[in-house]
């Protein structure tokens, strides 16, 4: 019989799948207090567009892990409530790039501030010693899943 580790894949897979669950929430909550605007799928789009820039649609699909047609559907959505703007690369016509307005900028903000206060409330009720370690293994976590830091945005890149 083999005994469970903290470093068994398993182990740590079933934590990380039950913290999920408990994001998942805390994410849905956050944008269903932005109303019927957007839905969690649709965040995810502003959140890659606010941190990596304008994209081609080939790119977001990628970065979104759907097919192209089902990121031109969410696009066109985000589209009709102003937070995405489409438009031609001025030095290949036939590229057209994506990239947040300032409405949806505005929206991660709100939505990302949000969450991030929920998130605090329960990460200040774990024990001192559970927190230990954690800002190195969740930010390893996010870099394996090739995610990039939360405060990373636009200006924290360019500036």
């Amino acid at each position: 019989m083999t005994r469970t580790t903290a470093t068994d894949v398993d182990a740590v897979t079933d934590a990380v799948l039950t913290a999920s669950r408990l994001l998942v929430a805390v994410s849905a909550r956050s944008i269903s207090a932005a109303g019927d605007l957007i839905t969690l799928p649709q965040f995810r789009l502003l959140v890659i567009l606010h941190t990596r820039g304008p994209l081609k649609h080939a790119a977001l699909a990628e970065h979104l892990a759907v097919n192209p047609s089902t990121a031109t559907r969410m696009v066109d959505r985000l589209i009709a409530v102003e937070m995405v703007h489409r438009e031609h690369n001025p030095s290949s016509r036939r590229e057209i790039t994506l990239e947040l307005t300032p409405e949806g900028a505005r929206m991660v903000r709100q939505v990302t501030a949000r969450r991030r206060k929920e998130i605090a409330k329960i990460v200040s009720k774990m024990p001192e010693s559970a927190r230990t370690g954690m800002v190195e293994v969740l930010g390893a976590f996010a870099e394996a899943g090739g995610e990039p830091p939360a405060e990373t945005t636009l200006e924290a890149i360019w500036s």
